[in-house]
């Protein structure tokens, strides 16, 4: 089998390079140029599994440190999510602290930017709340013209760590101090957050939903890719390829991993390589992506899109209504829960279609296709 150093077909893994999502990278750091207080400071990120949200935070992370920014990395919302975000800070604030130290040989903390105030983080009293602990940090930091950034992933919904952290952060924004917000889920976790009546804060902050790749931007990923891996592949081929990633970032990861893997030691790849890498691959993201996102659904959810998968792409309403043998305005409820989330979309008037790449072909291979 041959190395693969480029491809990283797993969640969360960070690829050599991002794909097609500049703009929303360059969208998220005028977000942080801007004031205190600012929409675009607090911003929700919506997409499906394998739509790479952990992927965007990490970059994010990155960039908004070197923009002199103190980032809670992204943390998981679970039940000790405020404590970690809480250790983050604080950590990432003292070890740019001890960098800034070493590289200004004899100068004092004071003259580096962090002065020897926020040393009062280190003997915090560990029975105070998350909200004083991050208003404590956030001023010290605000006086010291820093700025913190927290970073949220796998959002969950009628979360109350959630609701404390977006209760304190408007808290922080009402006072001025320099704080941002990300946070990244599921279509369907984060509508059910927006809906959360405590959070009506969150329905002003700037919601980027992360869309499928362009088949152009996806087939220059795999020439270069292809190239430096030392692969000599026609363009019909790559182009094949690029195809079967329906968009999905997931799916080029697996694709492009699955045939750097496959091909002879002489570097050539032919049609039975890409035809077999996409057949793992499509086995791959059915099993991580379509099973899991039909084991989140209900009954009737599932039974909706069953009877979209008789078609083959395009599903008018009437007939998925008459299939499920339900009047129209029953099946537009189900409608309407799958397009919150994110698994099938409008596709015209009337009509619907999948979002989730290859989730038809799992539900008639599985034989829940009516």
């Amino acid at each position: 089998m041959r190395a693969d150093s480029i491809f990283s077909p797993s969640f969360g893994n960070r690829p050599s390079r991002l794909i097609g999502r500049e703009a929303v990278l360059a969208a998220f750091m005028a977000g942080l140029d801007s004031a205190p207080g600012s929409r675009d400071r607090a911003i929700v990120m919506l997409g499906q599994r394998g739509s790479g949200k952990t992927v965007l935070l990490w970059e994010l992370a990155d960039r908004a440190a070197e923009a002199g920014f103190v980032v809670a990395s992204p943390t998981v919302a679970s039940e000790y999510m405020l404590e970690r975000i809480i250790e983050k800070i604080r950590d990432n604030a003292q070890s740019r602290l001890k960098k800034r130290k070493r590289r200004i040989a004899g100068g004092s903390i004071g003259a580096l930017g962090f002065s020897a105030g926020l040393q009062f983080a280190q003997g915090e009293n560990e029975q105070r709340s998350f909200s004083l602990q991050l208003t404590n940090l956030a001023r010290e930091l605000t006086r010291q013209n820093r700025g913190i950034l927290i970073l949220v992933d796998e959002l969950q919904a009628n979360s109350p760590e959630v609701r404390q952290l977006v209760i304190a952060y408007q808290e922080l924004v009402g006072e001025g101090l320099n704080v941002a917000l990300v946070m990244a889920g599921l279509p369907g976790a984060v509508s059910a957050t927006l809906n959360d009546r405590v959070l009506t804060f969150l329905n002003r902050a700037r919601k980027v939903e992360l869309g499928s790749l362009a088949l152009g931007d996806i087939d220059s990923f795999f020439l270069r890719a292809f190239e430096e891996s030392g692969l000599r592949i026609s363009d019909d081929l790559r182009i094949r390829a690029a195809r079967a990633t329906q968009g999905s970032p997931y799916l080029l990861q697996l694709i492009g991993h699955n045939i750097a893997t496959r091909t002879p030691d002489d570097g050539f790849v032919d049609a039975d390589v890409v035809a077999g890498a996409i057949r793992a691959a499509q086995a791959d993201f059915e099993n991580d992506v379509c099973k899991t996102t039909l084991a989140a659904l209900s009954g009737k959810d599932v039974e909706f899109l069953r009877a979209m998968a008789c078609d083959e792409e395009v599903s008018r309403m009437r007939d998925i209504a008459a299939r499920m043998d339900v009047t129209p305005d029953y099946a537009q409820k189900y409608r309407k829960r799958l397009m919150d989330a994110g698994v099938v979309e409008a596709s015209s008037r009337g009509s619907v279609a999948f979002a989730v790449p290859y989730l038809a072909d799992y539900l008639r291979k599985e034989g829940d296709a009516y």
